[in-house]
């Protein structure tokens, strides 16, 4: 049979010719060759699908990321967790201080407070409720001094308090307590070991505790053994000429540190002079959010004999007949945004004063005390928190928290 010769296929020219081509054979070469439209169809198939797998890619790209993000958020938390959870005691951090021009500026204070809640109030259990006053302090258990002033804050003394109920609520709770003191020139070397030592031992036992050190030379500090949830933190601070300035300038030092960190690290904290003891228990029947300490030369005195700024031209002037109680600078505390107010405004007096050439005759602790006429605390610590032995033996006193340490002025306050 003969077979009909197979000829390279051939653009129709049109005519009849090209279109018996097409009807005939011309189909078949048809099916060879693609069509413009088909060719179209096949670019726009494999565009689409390439576009398809991009944004595959993207998309996966974009998980990663995302995925990668939250293993080091949960890296993160988790570390925080472990920290604030351990036993341990951190030993020793060091800090250079750098002040601040102007403490009075509270834009800094909300900076990021939300975060910071939320990592302090993480562990908190807010079903278990706080105990009431009259859950843990007894005014009557102690019929022989003032237990309650007339604005109805308790005045603690030994027997009045339960101090297991509270500990069961802030051990729960979790709480940090800090503790800022200023060992400046012969100060620390004479009494800053013997207060840490006794603090370590004494100062809110069980609790989570954050010790902030002042010096002047920090490679004086003592060896320390913190135990279980303490740390300290030693800032060098600048050294002032006179006593008198190294005694004012720790109002505006504390408000800057409150500022800085210390708002976003601790739930309640205590500002002590250094030149004091640890005798026994300082415990969480202190923590309030505005705690004054009653000078112990002074609880039982008739106000009019209080040594009170009586200069009017003072920012810290209390005129006669006005006045509660004098309260001692040797130890206040507080939330650390009452503590930070307190020093604000004790130093904006402190400058007032300075501004006028008149100084305070008990310098900052005169303007302490005016802060607190204006300001009442919702807690005040007896005198057996901050006992003076000179004072001889007292019924009042039953158990001491802590000591003064004897005043030799004429070593430590000479700072040639």
């Amino acid at each position: 049979m003969h077979r009909q010769e197979r000829k390279p296929w051939l653009a129709p020219s049109g005519g009849g010719g090209g279109q018996g081509e097409g009807e005939d054979g011309g189909g078949g070469g048809s099916s060879r060759c693609p069509s413009k439209d088909l060719v179209h169809r096949l670019c726009s198939r494999t565009s689409l699908m390439a576009e398809v797998l991009f944004r595959q890619e993207r998309i996966m790209i974009s998980k990663g990321k995302i995925i990668l993000f939250l293993l080091i958020l949960l890296t993160a938390l988790v570390v925080l967790w472990g920290y604030n959870n351990s036993t341990e005691g951190s030993l020793l951090f060091i800090y250079p201080y750098r002040s601040e021009e102007n403490i009075n500026s509270n834009t800094n204070v909300q900076k990021r407070w939300w975060l910071s809640n939320w990592f302090n109030n993480r562990s908190r259990d807010y079903h278990i409720e706080e105990p009431q006053l009259s859950d843990w302090f007894n005014p009557k258990q102690r019929p022989d001094v003032l237990t309650l002033t007339n604005w109805f804050a308790p005045v603690i003394w030994e027997g009045t308090y339960r101090r297991k109920i509270l500990e069961d609520y802030y051990t729960k709770q979790k709480i940090t307590v800090g503790l800022t003191v200023f060992a400046i020139g012969r100060y620390l070397d004479r009494y800053l070991e013997e207060f840490m030592t006794s603090a370590e031992k004494y100062f809110m036992v069980g609790q989570r505790v954050i010790f902030y050190i002042m010096v002047d030379d920090y490679s004086k500090i003592p060896w320390i053994q913190l135990g279980p949830l303490r740390t300290f933190k030693v800032f060098e601070i600048n050294r002032e000429k006179r006593w008198q300035d190294i005694s004012m300038m720790r109002m505006k030092i504390i408000g800057e540190h409150i500022i800085n960190h210390i708002q976003y690290e601790v739930d309640f904290l205590f500002c002590m002079d250094v030149d004091q003891i640890f005798k026994d228990d300082f415990g969480v029947e202190t923590l309030g959010e505005s705690v004054a300490q009653l000078q112990a030369w002074w609880y039982k005195a008739d106000p009019s004999e209080f040594t009170y700024e009586r200069r009017p031209e003072s920012a810290a002037y209390i005129p006669f007949g006005q006045g509660d109680f004098y309260y001692h600078a040797a130890i206040f505390g507080g939330t650390p945004l009452r503590v930070l107010n307190l020093t604000q405004e004790c130093f904006k007096g402190i400058l007032q004063d300075k501004k006028n050439d008149i100084e305070a005759e008990w310098h900052d602790e005169s303007h302490l005390n005016k802060y607190f006429l204006l300001n009442k605390p919702t807690k005040i610590l007896s005198p057996e928190y901050c006992w003076d032995y000179h004072i001889g033996t007292s019924s009042d006193i039953r158990l001491v928290k802590i000591a003064w340490q004897s005043k030799e002025y004429n070593v430590v306050r000479n700072n040639s």
